[in-house]
């Protein structure tokens, strides 16, 4: 047997190229909010205008719609991916047969507003491929360039477990289209994110975007404010690729306690 022998140098090589090898599971701390002071809506001008608590035994289709059903991405979304049970509602994945089937309800053309604090409690899906999100869409999106007049995809949050469990991602994206500008992926690092319900909230003003994680402040964005009435989306998405399930374990559910609005 052949005995490789590292020479100082090669050694020094050798810790720097592992020591900056991805290893995207383990690569953020266990907080890394811009303050640890929790942020509560009430304390700071803000009132409860709009909320769903999920306490009924179907969806309240005058605050929300099934969204987009039929073909999306390799799967599908389905109406029976969608269900209440004891207080929250449940956005599925599955596989049935030779289809992978995900779930999104939206408030388009129910509730939609300009500004505000955004906020839902979750408990996360545990699997590495489909991936819960909670966002915000503008009807308008592909109209135009502008952020301002036609609007913004706000992504409060995604959760692609395999960034590793205690991450969550955020994003803004405009102008749909090949002049399409984006911010992010923001990466959030909040040890436990992967057990137990979480609070996500997102304020939209005049001036600024901010991201929070139970009441702690993540990111604050200055860029691609959107000034139009928009609307909210809940999903439980699917892959583009066949390979991104190898690791998912059907079924898999993100779980909704609640979703609220306020404003000033």
């Amino acid at each position: 047997m052949k005995i490789f022998r590292f020479t100082p140098i090669l050694l020094i090589l050798f810790i720097a190229g592992w020591s900056c090898s991805p290893n995207p599971r383990n690569s953020f701390p266990d907080n890394n909010a811009l303050s640890q002071t929790p942020f509560v809506p009430t304390d700071n001008g803000y009132k409860l205008v709009w909320m769903d608590s999920f306490d009924g035994t179907k969806l309240d289709t005058t605050k929300w719609s099934l969204r987009g059903l039929g073909s999306r991405r390799i799967g599908y979304n389905d109406s029976s991916m969608v269900k209440m049970e004891n207080g929250n509602l449940l956005l599925m994945y599955d596989i049935k047969g030779d289809s992978i089937l995900g779930a999104m309800i939206g408030s388009e053309g129910k509730f939609e507003t300009t500004y505000g604090y955004f906020e839902c409690r979750a408990e996360l899906q545990k699997s590495v491929g489909p991936w819960a999100a909670f966002w915000m869409q503008s009807p308008k999106i592909s109209e135009g360039t502008d952020p301002a007049e036609y609007g913004v995809e706000m992504d409060i949050f995604e959760y692609f477990n395999e960034l590793g469990p205690d991450t969550l991602s955020h994003a803004l994206h405009w102008a749909y289209g090949p002049e399409m500008q984006s911010v992010g992926p923001l990466k959030s690092g909040l040890k436990g994110l992967d057990k137990g319900f979480h609070t996500f909230g997102f304020e939209w003003t005049e001036k600024n975007y901010a991201f929070y994680i139970d009441g702690l402040k993540f990111f604050e964005v200055n860029e691609g404010i959107s000034k139009i009435d928009q609307y909210i989306i809940l999903s439980m998405e699917i892959r583009d690729k066949l390979e991104g399930f190898k690791k998912a374990v059907a079924p898999d559910t993100f779980k909704i306690d609640y979703v609220k609005v306020y404003k000033k």
